[in-house]
């Protein structure tokens, strides 16, 4: 079965482009909000660097949902979109001086700190605006996740995060900081992650952290475990939507929140991945030696995820309902490694038939670039479309 797409609104476009179901989208974000109202404590902030096109981004906005942002620009793009500050959390592991003041300036809900320097340097910021910073410790519980190596956050060897053995002492040393007030702790383990057991091993790390916590009396405002949660990259057309309500109720079941304690989500892929598909134009059908190329004028310029991470998207013919032939889909990127897929069945393509590579509403369009002098792909939403 075919996503539904409105295919004569596509014929007059120039391609490569993105297209975005926004009716999908406000689907999966009322399916998040049914979920979150039964569970009082749960907040969820949208991860912008999955997708930060403004159209959804003011959907997002508009369904109540914060946002995790890793960037100053991240910040100005959500602000533009008129989320309030104090519905943003800002992480990464190397903020700089502007990034910090920008979020000191605006009042941001939080930082998200990866060390003790970073939170010296928020400390003399914050002195210098005669403000208090409300920081959360990003801790690394070493606890794996079965993902991609590359998206893998809450080892030891990655370099997120603070060592837990580290905790009592940075709190401690915070405390004596005039200039920032220390409200919760941070985690997140990677992305693309489909086994509740992965979630259910941070909440036994988190229980135990906080148990340490409650010997030494300390008692924080808030929980943040990141996001993480995968999609169904194989069937997006009968697999629309995450198990929203397995991944919350995972927390629910096996975290134990301490009495007044709120619990923050930052997911970004389990939100748009779905609901977005780029689009391109078949340009050539090449007969190899030993296999049959479909060429595309979309490249990993536009989406680089099978390229960096061997990532899988399903792709159809949306032009043919012809027999299936297989096909290497390829790009025009001087590059070996500008290949979509290789040996899928597509129904039979010629010049001109247009393909959607599925899923790709998340670490798309925000990813891509202008190697070869490419221009970046345009992005039109289904409102628009009508």
């Amino acid at each position: 079965m075919k996503g539904k797409f409105p295919l004569q609104s596509f014929a007059a476009l120039r391609t490569p482009f993105y297209y975005y179901d926004i009716d999908l989208l406000r689907t999966t974000l009322e399916a998040i909000n049914s979920e979150v109202r039964r569970h009082e404590a749960f907040c969820v902030h949208y991860a912008v660097k999955a997708n930060a096109n403004p159209h959804v981004l003011k959907t997002i906005r508009r369904a109540g949902l914060g946002v995790d942002c890793v960037s100053g620009g991240e910040i100005e793009a959500s602000l533009r979109a008129g989320f309030p500050a104090s519905k943003i959390v800002f992480a990464g592991v190397g903020k700089s001086d502007w990034e910090i003041l920008l979020g000191l300036d605006n009042d941001i809900f939080c930082f998200n700190v990866e060390s003790m320097a970073e939170l010296q340097v928020i400390n003399q910021l914050a002195a210098e605006r005669g403000k208090v910073a409300r920081v959360a410790f990003r801790l690394n519980p070493n606890v794996g996740a079965h993902t991609h190596a590359n998206i893998t956050t809450g080892l030891a060897e990655n370099k997120f995060g603070i060592a837990m053995r580290d905790m009592l002492t940075v709190i401690a040393q915070a405390r004596q900081m005039s200039n920032v007030n220390v409200v919760g702790l941070h985690f997140h383990i990677g992305s693309q992650i489909l086994d509740m057991g992965d979630f259910q091993a941070l909440c036994n790390r988190i229980n135990d952290l906080q148990d340490q916590l409650d010997q030494h009396r300390i008692r924080l405002e808030h929980i943040n475990v990141g996001g993480g949660l995968g999609v169904d990259y194989q069937h997006p057309n009968r697999v629309p939507l995450p198990d929203f309500k397995a991944y919350f109720d995972t927390y629910a079941r096996r975290l134990k929140l301490r009495p007044g304690q709120t619990l923050h989500f930052e997911l970004g892929r389990a939100v748009v991945a779905q609901m977005g598909s780029l689009i391109t134009r078949t340009l050539y059908i090449k007969e190899g030696a030993v296999k049959k190329f479909c060429i595309v004028d979309a490249g990993f310029t536009d989406l680089i995820r099978p390229a960096l991470y061997q990532a899988y998207h399903k792709i159809e013919n949306l032009s043919s309902d012809l027999p299936v032939q297989a096909y290497d889909v390829v790009g025009p990127i001087c590059e070996s490694t500008d290949v979509f897929a290789k040996q899928i069945d597509l129904n039979t393509a010629h010049r001109g038939d247009l393909l959607a590579i599925r899923s790709a509403g998340a670490y798309g369009e925000i990813m891509a670039m202008q190697y070869n002098c490419r221009q970046l792909p345009k992005a039109y939403t289904s409102d628009e479309l009508i």
